[in-house]
């Protein structure tokens, strides 16, 4: 079945499921849960009976902590690291799986801005967030590409319906000549709810180099201004407007051999998304959502004679519209979706500006099997004009054996599509001068530098067929207990991942420098276990811990290592050995053990509370130290290490409150192998709500 026909069905499916509802009574009506999460499923689900593993960040827990940006949060959770790129930013690993791999969303809509292949997480406040949702393992069967390792969707505030002007004002400093001030303002009359969102961030940024010249992170400022509007026409249609405007202004600096160079990098980016909710029936339930973001960010060197060296420019543009449908009858639910992503990238580097296209529909369908099983299936199929369709299906099992104790199991299929990078890219370093093409475009570039004189030899690669997404499998199994003041909750995973991208040398140039492109070449796994555990005694004092056991390796290395084709050399003798099966430590930038303790304890006589957290994360390799082109144990690693933050809350009368803290309260920092690791900081916040 073409995807036309596909798309006809769908719409048959949905005129059956509208003209059934009008004769129904069942109701679809969201139910008030303790603890729900939307993400997983698309629709409102309990934490406890979502058969995917999950984890959910409270507002209360982010105002608690005193953090500021995304990236401070996301440490702070089990399972997830930050990983810092050549600029400066963040992004997340998950599972064991590159930040390329995890999708970001902002109410359910895609972040856009990956230059290199991470989204920076340093451009997300914290300060307007209800909760923070993470859904672990593959998503592509909801989200198509990008969601391959999992999901993180900040949930902002939503806009109330009332006839006074309320909000919130608040102004934190901190180390580093840090400032972040925030407001919110809210008012609504009648049908009609508004909300303006503010926040400016300020800070001159740190060295932990050896150099004087150049700063680990340049200063730099943004603001965030994000308004919403929410109209209510009847108790069966409503109507959002969510927009967000972001800018950021960096210094630029760069230092070639003797010569240094000054400039600037800025960054600018809104999205705005409407979103149309119509309640046909108790049953049924449309969703029409049209998305459009926009992405640009532009820099520039000058040498000390105020002569440009270097420019470069990046634009983004992205649009989805979807239309959504959820049917429900008894505790059952049917979710079904088409839509379409249309998205252009004019940049430096690219001859021409690079198109992606492509068209899908999903369904999903939530499954009670009377008090104890909960089954969920799912699929998504994407038919993309740049390369081959792909079809993602998900299947996730919950069984409720008591009360107080549920097992849940599920197994999913996620892919990466290649970006516009890796098709498009055509950059010559001008300093070094080696070349990296994209692979729609390499067979011509290549060519072009022969005939040139550029070309000393070539490696034989050939560009026949497309370049495939990459694909993974992804198992997961747990369970989730919680009875009085405990609960916990664990999850064994396995994902592997196959066409990984990555690039090769085509070619050498008469200079000595290599051309690059990109090639499906290696095929990765990963696996380990998950705990969380909580206790608490009463309002007054919670406790919880977090740990994470994980293994990544490339099976072709493991598969050469067994063959007996993988060496080391001997420090002291300088003689070379086979390595064995378990001198392979496994990916870079991995950590076997991960772990976290969080305690919360308020006193009430003062109204002050404590929040301490503690981390640790065991070592890891970030580079091949005795050039055999694999992490093994006789390589050096990054060592474990402790970090300590603490934040103490108080309140005041007239709805002022204040706050004290630090970050890496000992003071740890490793200049030469951790760049977001900035030493210890201390920050104080005053907050005024009206």
């Amino acid at each position: 079945m073409n995807l036309i026909k596909k798309i006809v069905a769908l719409f048959s499916i949905s005129f059956y499921q509208f003209s059934v509802a009008q004769v129904v009574n069942d109701s679809i009506k969201s139910t008030k849960l303790q603890e729900v999460i939307i993400t997983g499923t698309r629709t409102e689900r309990s934490v406890a009976t979502l058969p995917l593993p999950t984890q959910i960040i409270t507002g209360e827990s982010i105002k608690k902590s005193g953090l500021s940006r995304l990236n401070e949060i996301i440490q702070e959770q089990t399972g997830l690291i930050t990983v810092p790129d050549f600029g400066g930013g963040e992004g997340i690993q998950m599972q064991g799986l590159d930040a390329t791999y995890v999708m970001i969303l902002i109410d359910g809509q895609p972040l856009l801005g990956r230059s290199a292949g991470t989204l920076d997480l340093n451009r997300i406040s914290v300060n307007n967030i209800d909760r923070i949702e993470i859904v672990k393992g593959a998503s592509s069967c909801l989200y198509g590409s990008e969601a391959l390792a999992g999901v993180v969707n900040i949930i902002t505030k939503k806009p109330a319906i009332t006839n006074e002007i309320k909000g919130n004002m608040n102004y934190k400093r901190a180390t580093f000549d840090t400032h972040d001030v925030s407001t919110t303002l809210e008012y609504g009359k009648k049908k009609i709810g508004a909300e303006l969102f503010g926040n400016y961030f300020k800070t001159n940024g740190y060295n932990i180099s050896e150099s004087d010249f150049l700063r680990t992170v340049e200063p730099y400022y943004n603001f965030t201004i994000q308004p919403k509007i929410k109209i209510n026409f009847s108790d069966k249609i409503d109507l959002s407007l969510n927009s967000r405007i972001y800018h950021q202004n960096q210094d630029y600096k760069s230092e070639i051999t003797t010569s240094k160079y000054y400039g600037a990098s800025q960054i600018n980016e809104w999205n705005n998304s409407i979103v149309l909710n119509q309640t046909v029936s108790d049953r049924f339930k449309l969703v029409y959502d049209l998305y459009a973001t926009n992405y640009k960010a532009n820099e520039f060197l000058k040498d000390e004679n105020d002569q440009l060296f270097d420019e470069s420019n990046f634009n983004q543009w992205y649009y989805r519209p979807e239309i959504r449908s959820h049917y429900r009858f008894r505790k059952n639910t049917l979710s079904t979706g088409i839509g379409v992503n249309y998205e252009t990238l004019d940049r430096t580097y690219f001859e021409n500006k690079a198109t992606l296209n492509s068209e899908y529909i999903f369904g999903q369908f939530e499954w009670f099997i009377k008090e104890k099983w909960n089954v969920l299936a799912g699929f998504r199929y994407d038919n993309h004009h740049q390369y081959q369709p792909q079809f993602s299906p998900k299947v996730g099992i919950n069984y409720k054996w008591n009360n107080n104790f549920s097992i849940k199991s599920s197994v999913g299929y996620g892919y990466k599509a290649p970006d516009l990078r890796q098709l498009y890219f055509d950059f010559t370093n001008s300093s070094v001068g080696y070349t990296v093409l994209g692979y729609n475009v390499a067979e011509e570039k290549l060519a072009l530098l022969q005939s040139q004189g550029q070309i000393l030899f070539t490696n034989g690669f050939t560009f026949s067929n497309p370049l495939k997404p990459e694909s993974s499998v992804n198992l997961n199994f747990g369970g989730y207990y919680k009875k009085n003041q405990w609960s916990f909750d664990y999850n064994f995973f396995y994902n592997t991942i196959k066409n990984l991208i990555d690039t090769r040398a085509i070619a050498q140039k008469t200079n000595g420098q290599n051309v690059f492109s990109y090639f499906n070449i290696d095929k990765i796994f990963t696996y380990g276990l998950e705990l969380n555990a909580a206790y608490k005694t009463n309002s007054n004092f919670s406790i919880s811990a977090g740990y994470q056991y994980l293994i990544a390796k490339d099976q072709n290395i493991v598969e050469k290592i067994e063959r007996g084709e993988v060496f080391a050399r001997d420090p002291i003798t300088l003689s070379s050995f086979k390595l064995k099966p378990s001198d392979y430590f496994g990916l870079y930038n991995r950590s076997k053990h991960t772990a976290n303790i969080k305690i919360n304890y308020l006193i009430p006589a003062i109204k002050t509370s404590v929040n301490a957290r503690v981390f640790y994360r065991s070592k890891y390799g970030i580079f091949d130290s005795n050039n055999n082109n694999i992490l093994d144990k006789y390589d050096d690693f990054v060592k474990g290490y402790f970090l300590t933050n603490l934040t103490l809350n108080k309140d005041f009368k007239y709805q002022i409150s204040a706050q004290v803290g630090v970050i890496n309260l000992f003071d740890y920092k490793d200049e030469n192998n951790i760049p977001n690791l900035a030493g210890r900081q201390f920050f104080t916040r005053i907050q005024y709500q009206f």
